[in-house]
C-alpha cells in the first residue's frame, strides 16, 4: 500500500521544494463535507461531548483522536497532498500517530520553540499538520517556524538561552479557515501568543515510521461503524488492515 500512496498521492511541485527546504508549507486544506462551516460546529460537538480522560485544559484546550469523533473528519489525515509530504520526508511506510483538538484560548502566551522529536530519535523523522478550523492571523497565536531550521538537526531547547524569545529567523504561519500547515517534525516551531479575544482552533496530527509506537491506538479506539465507513488507504494509514 506505501507504493501505491507514493505513486497515486501528489504534492505540488513549488509546496514540496518548500517543505524540503523551509520545512514547513501551507496549502488549501482537503475539502470537507458541507465546508468550513460544517467542519467548525463537527469541531465544537466533538469537544463538547469527548470523554474527560481525552481532554486536558491549560492555555490550550487539548482533545486526543479526531479519527473516531465524526465522518467530518475522515478526509483530513488522507488528504493526497498529505500523504505525499509523508512520503517525501519520512521516505518509508509510515503511519498516523495520532490527532487532536486544539483550541488556543484568548490570552494563552507563547510557547518556546521546540521540535517534536529529537532528531534521529526513536520515532523519528515525523510530519506534522495543522488544520485551520480557525484564520490563523498575527493576533491570535498563530505557529511560528523557523524556516530551515529542521536542517540543523538540532534541538532549539539545547541552543537557545530563552526559547520563548522572537527568533530573528521565524516566520508566522497565516492562513484562512481550512488551510492546512504540513511541517517536518524537526523544524523548530511553536504557537505565539493569543492577544485577541477570540479562541483558535486548530486540527493537528503527526505521521511517523510505520516501527514506531503510535500515540494513539487506533484499532482498539475504532468503533465498528467507523472502520465500515472509512477505506482501505485510512485503514493502512491507522494500521487498522
Amino acid at each position: 500500500m506505501y507504493q501505491v500512496i507514493d505513486a497515486q498521492s501528489q504534492l505540488p511541485a513549488s509546496a514540496a521544494a518548500q517543505l524540503r527546504d523551509a520545512g514547513v508549507v501551507v496549502i488549501p486544506g482537503p475539502v470537507t463535507p458541507g465546508g468550513i462551516e460544517r467542519l467548525s460546529e463537527a469541531y465544537d460537538r466533538a469537544v463538547a461531548t469527548a470523554d474527560a480522560a481525552d481532554i486536558r485544559v491549560s492555555s490550550s484546550t487539548r482533545v486526543t483522536d479526531f479519527v473516531d469523533r465524526g465522518p467530518e473528519f475522515d478526509s483530513i489525515y488522507v488528504f493526497p497532498p498529505l500523504l505525499a509530504a509523508c512520503c517525501l520526508t519520512i521516505g518509508q511506510p509510515f503511519k498516523l500517530s495520532g490527532t487532536r483538538a486544539r483550541t488556543l484560548e484568548p490570552g494563552a502566551p507563547v510557547e518556546g520553540l521546540h521540535v517534536d522529536v529529537k532528531p534521529r530519535a526513536d520515532g523519528w523523522p515525523i510530519v506534522g499538520f495543522i488544520v485551520m478550523v480557525d484564520a490563523f492571523d498575527p493576533e491570535n497565536g498563530a505557529t511560528r517556524f523557523v524556516p530551515g531550521s529542521h536542517l540543523t538537526l538540532r534541538d532549539p531547547r539545547e541552543l537557545l538561552s530563552d526559547p520563548t524569545n522572537v527568533h530573528a529567523g521565524q516566520i508566522l504561519a497565516c492562513g484562512s479557515a481550512g488551510s492546512m500547515i504540513i511541517f517536518n517534525g524537526s523544524v523548530w516551531h511553536g504557537h505565539t501568543a493569543n492577544r485577541s479575544r477570540r479562541r483558535r482552533r486548530s486540527l493537528q496530527g503527526h505521521f511517523i515510521p510505520r516501527h514506531a509506537q503510535s500515540s494513539v491506538d487506533h484499532a482498539g479506539r475504532l468503533r465498528p461503524e467507523v472502520l465500515g465507513r472509512i477505506g482501505n488507504v485510512a485503514k493502512y494509514v491507522l494500521a487498522v488492515e
